[in-house]
């Protein structure tokens, strides 16, 4: 079965992400923030990001085909 990949623009609005497509109910979808906000993150997490950042640094990456063939498909 072959997935449909569509980009969409959209923003949050009162904590909720609108998106400007028509989408089925259901359809998985993935969030990147373009923002250049800044956020805070426990211990726990900043650990995690600087170790995700060091991986890739090393080279240690998913090329991004691969990590959408692995994303369940909902449809």
């Amino acid at each position: 079965m072959k997935r449909t990949r569509l980009r969409a623009p959209g923003k949050v609005v009162g904590g909720r992400i609108e998106v400007d497509a028509d989408l089925p109910e259901g359809a998985f979808v993935a969030v990147l923030v373009t923002d250049s906000g800044t956020f805070e993150a426990d211990p726990e997490t900043e650990k995690m990001l600087l170790e995700a950042v060091a991986q890739c640094r090393r080279g240690e990456t998913t090329p991004l085909t691969q990590l959408l063939d692995e994303v369940p498909n909902k449809q």
